[in-house]
């Protein structure tokens, strides 16, 4: 099998033996995977691996092998593996319906090798059906950019309605969000880095009701504001933006530095909380309320030996939506 390994911040294309799966395990063939910020995070070192690594985490595959006791899934049938690899299922957290949050859990591409190649192993017990309705470049960014935001988006409602909502960072995530939330009725405001007029474009095709700088003040206060970018600075100026009683939502696995906050920014009872990764029922009820509502992603592909120049040109804000290596899906 071909594989981009990650090994001292470089991506190398490696051949390497096709793994077999063990117990309650599954191999895909890969069709499609996303390539997301974290992936970038990986390369640069924010966020540490003990081992070389396969990144991607938003893979799109077909079973092509089952472990022993594997009865849920069939040989040929298409499925997802997102970031959350696997959970232990018997710890507090898990048995109280957060096993996002569990203390041994694996992640796809972090602590296990992910979608950067043409076969992955994943636990069958993790990986999710997915709606006939997206094709398999059209869901990779789905697993996670898509599943994240909505889970930061149930959070940032806390219980309130939501009739204006903020994003900061429109790009893979953002992008996506925006279109279930205009479906679900809200206005959404999108804030982009100064002087991106294609992401702005792009949120206003979509149906943004305003589009502008991270540094303006949306003409109206917001219900709620949710931060994909990884910039801690972000934190204070989405406060400011927020109505009283209202939160700012960190949607990133990793941010920058927060700054120094004026009390004034967070006081009448305005809240900053974080999202980490997501839990399967996320993943299923999001791809429902995706396919219900006609979610789209903006793509722009890339070949598998690409994925060096894919993680360079997130950086760089080259492309407007999300980035998908073609492996083997349409």
């Amino acid at each position: 099998m071909l594989a981009m390994v990650l090994e001292d911040g470089r991506l190398t294309a490696t051949l390497r033996p096709v793994p077999e799966p063990g117990a309650g395990q599954v191999r895909l063939e890969i069709r499609a995977c996303g390539v997301c910020r974290t992936d970038l995070h990986l390369l640069d070192g924010d966020l540490s691996t003990s081992r070389p690594i396969v990144p991607g985490h938003q893979v799109v595959g077909t079973v092509a092998a089952l472990g022993e006791g594997v009865t849920t899934l069939a040989l040929g049938q298409r499925v997802g593996v997102s970031w959350l690899g696997r959970a232990c299922g018997r710890c507090d957290l898990c048995r109280e319906g957060l096993e996002n949050l569990c203390k041994r859990a694996e992640f796809t591409g972090w602590t296990r090798d992910g979608g950067y190649a043409d076969q992955v192993l994943a636990d069958a017990a993790f990986c999710l059906p997915l709606p006939e309705a997206f094709s398999d470049l059209e869901a990779a960014p789905l697993l996670c950019a898509g599943a994240i935001g909505f889970r930061a988006w149930r959070m940032a409602a806390q219980g309130r309605v939501v009739r204006r909502l903020g994003l900061y960072g429109f790009g893979a995530a953002a992008h996506l969000l925006a279109q279930l939330a205009i479906f679900e009725g809200q206005d959404v405001y999108a804030f982009t880095r100064p002087g991106d007029t294609a992401a702005q474009a792009l949120a206003r095709s979509l149906g943004c009701v305003w589009a502008g700088s991270s540094a303006e003040r949306p003409p109206q206060p917001l219900d709620a504001a949710i931060i994909f970018a990884a910039d801690g600075a972000l934190v204070p100026l989405a406060l400011r933006a927020v109505d009283r009683g209202r939160a700012v939502v960190c949607a990133g696995i990793h941010m920058s530095a927060i700054p120094a906050l004026d009390y004034s920014d967070l006081w009448e009872e305005r809240r900053v909380l974080s999202v980490a990764n997501l839990t399967r029922a996320d993943g299923a009820d999001y791809l429902k309320r995706a396919a219900a509502a006609g979610v789209r992603a903006h793509i722009t592909t890339y070949g598998l030996r690409q994925a060096g120049k894919a993680l360079a040109d997130l950086r760089a804000g080259a492309f407007t939506g999300a980035a998908v290596l073609a492996i083997k899906g349409r």
